[in-house]
């Protein structure tokens, strides 16, 4: 099992950055695969950046240039720095966790921070 706390959250102005952290209660070299996902009012969650054991990053298409996934081994601890953000990024952001488990792996999810991008 892994415990996930995300902190960063906030409003800021359409062009803004922000950076979101989460820290897991155990060393991320343990997790499989560490991502971000957001969902908005009425919208499904949707997967907005994730990092695989072994450094391979992948990211939605809305958010390619503009948003980067990081991680600190020694704090572990995952990252997304949002850069020229926008109105429709406005959402509730999750941090997730992918643990193997036998041939399949399990989800854990932290409990979300809220970004909200408005003038």
């Amino acid at each position: 099992q892994v415990q996930l706390v995300e902190s960063g959250g906030g409003l800021v102005q359409p062009g803004g950055s922000l950076r979101l952290s989460c820290v897991a209660s155990r060393s991320i070299f343990s997790i499989y695969a560490m991502g971000w996902y957001r969902q908005a009012p009425g919208k499904q969650r949707e997967l907005v950046a994730a990092i695989i054991s072994g450094g391979i990053t992948n990211y939605s298409d809305s958010v390619k240039g503009r948003f980067t996934i990081s991680t600190d081994n020694a704090k572990n601890t995952v990252y997304l720095q949002m850069n020229s953000l926008k109105p429709e990024d406005t959402a509730v952001y999750y941090c997730n966790a992918q643990i193997v488990v036998g041939s399949g792996t399990s989800d854990y999810w932290g409990q979300g921070t809220q970004v909200t991008v408005s003038s």
